[in-house]
């Protein structure tokens, strides 16, 4: 469903009204914070955090920029392992935020030197397991290719420690409708066996804008209250 499709939400007036509330939280200012490289870095904050994880060019910073109506408030690149540091952002009015967002270094792959990935993923995953500002993981998953090894083993560590994740399904606009579907399936599958897993697969495409107004209403209950 593209962004700016006014039944996004459906018939439900709910539904409606929770796509409305997310509408509204994302057209807010949002402001860098600053980048992480070492968890003695990240903020004290008593903000509601959401962070953005998943495979090297899985696209996270594109996720957020389209989220927010921005181009380039995230780094974005073609070439795996471009975000190296966790890049915080505030989203809501200066002075009184409504939440933070974290955009994360990448799991798996990327072309950097392997001591430089070894470190951002050891960076991540303490980083997952420790923030208690925390909220909610969107873990991103390519909707061509599906759940991979990397992204299980993310699901485990996320289990064990009880953090609260939603997967969603990115660049729903490359493969046809019926893959899309089928890798949809599969997922919520998969998802049945993680406790910490939220049952709900969201299916999105930064290009397009399909699915993002679903995903800022799944946000908007997070947030703080305006």
């Amino acid at each position: 469903m593209a962004d700016d499709d006014p039944g996004a939400g459906g018939a439900d007036p709910e539904a409606a009204a929770r796509v409305e509330t997310g509408r509204v939280l994302f057209a807010q200012p949002c402001a860098f914070l600053k980048g992480v490289a070492d968890l003695s870095g990240l903020p004290a904050s008593d903000l509601p955090e959401i962070a953005f994880c998943g495979r090297s060019n899985v696209g996270k910073s594109s996720l957020v920029n389209a989220l927010t109506g921005r181009k380039t408030l995230a780094r974005t690149s073609n070439t795996p392992g471009r975000t190296q540091e966790i890049n915080l952002f505030y989203l809501g009015p200066e002075g009184t935020p409504r939440l933070m967002l974290a955009d994360l270094p990448g799991h798996g792959f990327a072309r950097a030197p392997k001591a430089k990935v070894d470190a951002w993923t050891r960076l991540v995953n303490a980083y997952l397991k420790g923030r208690p500002p925390l909220r909610r993981v969107l873990l991103l998953v390519d909707s061509r290719h599906g759940l991979k090894a990397v992204d299980r083993t993310v699901m485990g560590m996320l289990d064990g420690a009880a953090v609260n994740y939603q997967v969603v399904l990115t660049k729903a606009d490359k493969p046809a409708s019926a893959a899309v579907q089928r890798v949809h399936e599969a997922t919520r599958a998969a998802l049945a066996e993680h406790v910490a897993a939220h049952p709900d697969v969201l299916v999105t495409s930064s290009e397009t804008g399909a699915g993002l107004p679903d995903l800022r209403a799944a946000l908007g209950e997070i947030a703080l209250p305006a």
